[in-house]
């Protein structure tokens, strides 16, 4: 097994994350937004609530 220095394991990481993309990055900002449209909703919709009292 070759030693590999720690500035070409580090190029080489930083070159692949570039390739990767925004994977986690756009999966974490939908969950988000579907977690915050649903609050939102159950926000608005709780106050048209009838009391047949």
């Amino acid at each position: 097994m070759a030693h590999t220095p720690h500035t070409d394991w580090l190029a080489t990481a930083a070159t692949a994350a570039e390739q990767q993309g925004a994977g986690n990055l756009l999966r974490v900002v939908l969950i988000v937004m579907v977690v915050g449209c649903v609050l939102t909703a159950w926000f608005l919709l709780r106050g048209y609530k009838r009391k047949d009292d």
